[in-house]
């Protein structure tokens, strides 16, 4: 009975909203790393009793075209009566919805079920971040019934939105007057939004469903993109900031006694140690019985608990404020951000470094791609001249290093390494297309992102798996330890990607039920149900999970990175993957610590708990060294001396108990 009603319904709307005269109509432009890569085009349709939105929306990325189609129909006071949306949310996700309210009734198909919803209070269909329409359709009726606490979503969930000031930009010799919102519930975390006076918007920074920032601004203003993105990194840190105040405490002098300590210079753990901190550095470090305690010390007893230095992850892309204290909380302190947005990353560093937004240290590797059908952002080069200019620009704003990205030409490649070299800078990234991993070393990269780039060099049987002793697959090992090539795993992302679906999720991430909701269906829905694919997924698992054992064994240079994944927990769940791979808790400790600041040529400065080093520690409730998943039960995180609370940091950013 119910379906029947639902599609009567359904038609009914349908046949409504294509028999209404256009009126109206508008485009907004949809950026991915500041670089455009679609439309969402919308038509607007009026008869005496409502109005009616169709929208189109449509990008590629990387060579991968997303489509979406949606019609909402409001009455003319902006209460929802029909809402649909098919097709994809970015290149790994789609959704099936429709909802047709009556009344206080909503009949709701979500894929292939169907339910019936009475309805109370303030509701609203929306169904994700896309389209852009919905969102400022979202912000008028908000300010239309009073500008609520919350409003009700349908099919599912609560949105929270806030008038969070105005902004005047200069635009075409004038100046516009502006409104900024925040949005809270729709994705993970803060989106920001813009409207004019009048209610229309003007653009919309969010996180599509890959959790990659996307902007999307009304067609006219597509000038004032990198305005918005800077304002948005600004105010997300500052919103941080705000919320934050009680996660953290600033003491002169810190005493941590009685601890137990993992020295990844020595390879050793120490009982019952203390480790001074003054002024943001490790002052001295010691045995409890010896070293006393300095008066007025803030002091902090680790007996029973482990010190350790603060974890790195050697691939982060950092693209929302959230991300910071996510990181903080799981016990990284600092992170190498694989390629971001210019504007963007350079407006998070800041606020991080100068007290207006929390997070880890972040070492920023600029991303260069070349033109072409799978180009990520809007720095290319496809001359000589052009890799020059890029590697000068990256240099010349504090970047510690670059990205190469797939679609660079082979002969660009050196020219990108040899400027970077010049200036000091090292280089990393992916093998591009038409590239092996020994040519793209030869060409002069330093390291290496993903484990797949050393796995589609080795010869494989024809069941995908790997003989380590065969003649071809020695040379492979060879040529990366003789070049010093370092590398980066991201086992954990692969094993997100060859997941069965039909397993568990908690099996891969313990901490699942605390993450943010709007994150839990897309992590749900990562992975494979095909069997073929699974088989083959299990095995080409093994051999990365093999691969990178096997290469930290034979000398070659492993550092522990995630390429995003569960936010902060990624880069425990790495570590733990390591050892499930053959390497020891201690090694795959060091992977995360010691070894990427010396790969950074920070050594000197962090990496260990050292006396002279900057105060970036963690205390554990166990010992990882007996149980590698005690990295996660994070106690006290300490970051340039400053004492942070991991379960108030999870609150902040949106992570449940």
């Amino acid at each position: 009975m119910k379906k029947t009603n639902l599609s009567f319904l359904l038609s009914l709307c349908i046949h409504f909203a294509f028999t209404q005269s256009i009126t109206d109509s508008g485009t907004f432009l949809l950026h991915k790393f500041e670089q455009r890569i679609g439309k969402e085009k919308y038509t607007i349709a009026k008869n005496a009793g409502s109005i009616s939105y169709d929208v189109d929306f449509k990008y590629v990325d990387r060579g991968s075209p997303v489509t979406l189609t949606s019609t909402i129909q409001l009455t003319q006071e902006l209460e929802p009566l029909y809402f649909r949306i098919n097709g994809g949310t970015s290149r790994f996700s789609v959704v099936n919805d429709s909802i047709v309210i009556n009344n206080n009734t909503a009949l709701i198909k979500v894929n292939d079920s169907s339910f019936t919803k009475t309805l109370s209070g303030i509701n609203f269909p929306v169904a994700g971040y896309s389209p852009a329409v919905a969102q400022m359709l979202l912000v008028q009726y908000w300010k239309k019934h009073n500008e609520p606490a919350s409003i009700n979503m349908l099919p599912f969930g609560k949105v929270e939105i806030s008038h969070d000031g105005n902004d005047d930009l200069a635009f075409n010799n004038t100046t516009v007057k502006l409104e900024r919102y925040v949005i809270k519930g729709l994705i993970w975390g803060n989106e920001f939004l813009w409207t004019d006076d009048k209610g229309q918007l003007i653009c919309l920074i969010t996180n599509d469903a890959e959790g990659d920032k996307q902007e999307m601004l009304l067609e006219p203003y597509e000038s004032l993109l990198t305005a918005f993105v800077d304002k948005a990194a600004v105010n997300g840190m500052k919103l941080f900031t705000k919320a934050a105040k009680p996660s953290f405490q600033k003491h002169g002098v810190i005493a941590v006694i009685n601890g137990n300590l993992i020295d990844v210079v020595n390879n050793t753990s120490i009982p019952n140690t203390t480790v001074i901190l003054q002024d943001g550095k490790i002052k001295a470090v010691g045995s409890s019985a010896s070293l006393k305690t300095p008066a007025g010390a803030f002091v902090i007893d680790a007996k029973g608990k482990t010190i350790i230095p603060g974890l790195w992850d050697m691939h982060a892309h950092f693209q929302q404020a959230e991300w910071g204290p996510a990181y903080l909380a799981a016990g990284a302190t600092t992170v190498r951000d694989c390629g971001n947005e210019f504007g963007y990353i350079n407006a998070i560093q800041k606020a991080i470094d100068n007290g207006e937004g929390i997070g880890p240290h972040i070492l920023k590797a600029g991303i260069i791609d070349g033109k072409g059908d799978y180009t990520l952002g809007v720095v290319t080069a496809d001359t000589k001249e052009e890799a020059i200019a890029a590697v000068d620009r990256y240099k010349d704003n504090g970047f510690a290093q670059i990205k190469i990205y797939s679609s660079v030409k082979p002969a660009i490649v050196k020219a990108i390494c040899d400027e970077a070299h010049r200036v000091g800078l090292t280089v990393t990234g992916h093998i591009p297309i038409g590239m092996t991993l020994m040519s793209g070393v030869d060409s002069g990269m330093d390291m290496v992102n993903h484990i797949q780039y050393v796995f589609s060099v080795m010869k494989k049987r024809a069941d995908y798996s790997i003989n380590f002793s065969d003649s071809v697959n020695i040379a492979v090992f060879n040529f990366i330890k003789s070049h010093h090539t370092v590398i980066d795993p991201t086992l954990g992302v692969f094993e997100l990607a060859f997941r069965n679906l039909k397993d568990n999720i908690t099996d891969i991430e313990p901490n699942f039920a605390t993450l943010p909701e709007p994150l839990k269906p897309l992590f749900i829905n990562t992975g494979t149900d095909d069997s073929a694919q699974i088989k083959t997924g299990k095995i080409i698992m093994k051999d990365f999970g093999d691969i990178t054992s096997a290469l930290y064994k034979a000398g070659v240079t492993v550092v522990a990175g995630t390429d995003m994944g569960f936010p902060g927990y990624s880069v425990c769940r790495e570590l733990e993957l390591y050892v499930e791979n053959g390497l020891t808790p201690m090694q795959a400790i060091q992977t995360a610590t010691i070894i990427p600041a010396t790969v950074m040529k920070l050594d000197a400065k962090t990496g260990s708990v050292t006396a002279g080093k900057n105060a970036d520690i963690i205390i554990l409730d166990a010992d990882p060294l007996q149980d590698i998943h005690n990295i996660r039960k994070v106690s006290v995180v300490i970051k340039d001396g400053n004492v942070y609370d991991p379960a108030l940091l999870h609150q902040v950013a949106g992570f449940g108990k």
